[in-house]
């Protein structure tokens, strides 16, 4: 996957996207990125498949 957008604009995007994501949904401590995302897949009630095809969209705008 190319990454086009800072994680800061991800998070931004997916904050607009997601009116009930809080900027504490996002946040991680170095080696704890995916407790943070096994966080946003739970929230979303979304796969992490689904996930990583969303952060994957996120890309093209």
């Amino acid at each position: 996957m190319d990454i086009l957008r800072s994680w800061r604009e991800q998070k931004v995007m997916l904050k607009w996207r997601f009116p009930f994501l809080t900027d504490d949904d996002f946040a991680f401590k170095e080696g704890e990125k995916e407790s943070m995302l096994n966080q946003l897949s739970s929230k979303l009630r979304k796969s992490r498949g689904e996930l990583e095809l969303l952060f994957q969209e996120l890309q093209k705008y």
